[in-house]
Parts: C-alpha cells; sequence; structure tokens
C-alpha cells in the first residue's frame, strides 16, 4: 500500500499535493487516477470506478486508486489533474 506522505521509498510510494488532499477531503470520497486523451486525470470513482490492479494511495478515511499504466510514470498527485468542470478549489 502507498500512502499520501511525502516519503518516496524504493517502492515508488505516490506523493499527493496538500491541495489535492484538501479537495479529496472535503468531497468525502473516493477517487482514481486514469488514462485520458490530454494525460492523467483524478475523478471520482462513481465517474471512473476502480480496478483490481490499481495502486492504492490512502487519503484519511479515503482511496486514492491510480491506473496501472499512470502509476509507472507518476511520483505525485498534483491539482492539475483535475479536470476544470471538477475544479472548486
Amino acid at each position: 500500500m502507498h500512502s499520501d506522505t511525502d516519503s518516496h521509498s524504493s517502492d515508488h510510494a505516490i506523493f499527493v499535493t496538500e491541495d489535492v488532499r484538501t479537495y479529496i477531503l472535503s468531497r468525502k470520497r473516493d477517487f482514481r487516477v486514469s488514462t485520458s486523451c490530454s494525460g492523467p486525470i483524478l475523478l471520482p470513482t462513481s465517474v471512473k470506478p476502480a480496478k483490481m490492479t490499481d495502486l492504492v494511495v490512502s487519503v484519511g478515511d479515503y482511496t486514492v486508486y491510480v491506473s496501472k499504466y499512470q502509476a509507472r510514470y507518476l511520483d505525485t498527485i498534483h491539482k492539475g489533474m483535475i479536470p476544470i468542470f471538477f475544479d472548486e478549489f
């Protein structure tokens, strides 16, 4: 399991920025990072359900699932992955 802390270990931990952490906690739901035509995108699991092959990143009581295809390229889940129509910071 990965965590949202800033410790990058040899098993390729994925860091969640503080603004995305706040975004997830305020929406009180799980999210998934998947592939879109413009790159990685962070969507609620109600829109893009998790898959058995996803990596798991804990954010408080919630989970961010990361597509195995995106996980190999990601070190950080950041605000730029939130679609504009979901962006209400």
